[in-house]
């Protein structure tokens, strides 16, 4: 692991057992327990990730409002102190710079959360179109510290641990100035997995103590800490898009299905020229969902998908669906091709496999398809 940048919880990990890899230059755990416990245990109980890789900006100043505005697709106007408001980033030709969530400060100011792998260009981007503004905008990311907790019995265990009212919380809020086992952090409640959770944004060297206190509050309710394969897969059943795979700088938010996170009404902004004209025209390539009819092996990413003897797309994301024993997988495939129900082929090292366009999100809380 010499090399490799490290969360403030990495000493934990390695002391409960976590299988440590490099994931984007991050000593991470991939697993503790094993993948498929640690996925089911979120889908029916609770599960901790580690999540302070993850990147923070603070926007602060006059203009923050119109800076936020002017990177993202979303209408973050629309938001107030305690919401957090999901968004693509886009570059001129309506490409995904980024996906993030911006949560809207108390003080008018904004905190951006971005993705771990995007860091620095996340930051240069922002930054670089905020010159001859009135802001200012702070990369936080190093000393803040985030872990997520998600699971039905998330909010029962947190709520041993903090006096802010858990269940007056809506999805998509948060909360500054909370007191989590003591410790002064900011509560969300979002998450990544297609469960009820929350994130607990803290000073990055109390993050221990908050992670010690909720696995001991969970103890009864069936908490167990995750790693990096379960929040894949659990993500991957909740069809949520993962910047590399299904978001990158030439996909745009129309392709990857996110239309309703793209406002046409909020005046201009980066890449809304290229995208209404893509609106327009129509959407040559969507993302689809397959589930595989035939046995002989799970979908990857980069895997061809043919019709007809031609290949007509890629895998962006494929996995084992512990939830639903099967196979899944994501990919782009021309628009005309992309209705639920007909069946194409899938490339696995040469054997062509049959597979079944399928509707997303493969998994829908309190709905198994």
């Amino acid at each position: 692991m010499e090399g490799l940048k490290k969360t403030p919880l990495y000493a934990t990990h390695v002391k409960h057992g976590g299988r440590i890899v490099d994931f984007g230059g991050w000593a991470l755990p991939v697993q503790f327990s094993g993948i498929k416990e640690e996925h089911l245990a979120v889908r029916n109980a609770a599960g901790l990730f580690d999540v302070s890789h993850m990147g923070e900006f603070i926007v602060q100043g006059m203009d923050a409002l119109a800076l936020v505005q002017r990177v993202t697709c979303n209408d973050i106007a629309k938001g107030f102190p305690g919401r957090v408001i999901y968004s693509p980033m886009c570059n001129e030709r309506g490409g995904v710079v980024d996906d993030l969530m911006a949560c809207c400060l108390e003080d008018g100011g904004y905190m951006l959360v971005v993705n771990a792998a995007n860091i620095e260009k996340d930051f240069d981007w922002v930054t670089s179109h905020a010159r001859g503004m009135s802001v200012t905008v702070r990369n936080v990311s190093a000393e803040t510290g985030e872990v997520a907790l998600q699971g039905p019995n998330s909010q029962a265990i947190l709520q041993r641990l903090t006096d802010t009212d858990l269940s007056g919380m809506k999805y998509y809020r948060m909360k500054e100035g909370a007191r989590v086992a003591g410790i002064r952090a900011t509560v969300a409640r979002t998450g990544y997995t297609g469960e009820d959770g929350f994130e607990v944004y803290c000073d990055a060297e109390y993050t221990p103590d908050i992670w010690d206190a909720i696995m001991d509050a969970g103890g009864d309710y069936g908490i167990v800490p995750c790693g990096l394969g379960a929040r894949d897969t659990l993500r991957f059943e909740a069809s949520m898009p993962l910047y590399g795979h299904e978001l990158d700088d030439e996909r745009t938010p129309l392709e990857a299905g996110l239309e309703r996170f793209v406002s046409f009404d909020k005046g201009d902004y980066i890449g809304r020229e290229a995208l209404a004209r893509q609106k327009a025209e129509g959407v040559k390539l969507r993302l689809i969902g397959f589930e595989t009819v035939d046995r002989g092996g799970v979908p990857r990413a980069g895997y061809p998908v043919v019709c007809d003897g031609s290949v007509v797309g890629k895998v962006t994301s494929g996995n084992y669906s512990p939830t639903f024993d099967k196979n899944l997988g994501m990919a782009y495939v021309p628009a005309e091709l992309a209705e639920p129900g007909r069946e194409l082929g899938l490339d696995v090292r040469g054997r062509i496999l049959r597979i079944r366009v399928v509707p997303l999100p493969f998994y829908k809380r309190g709905a198994r398809k």
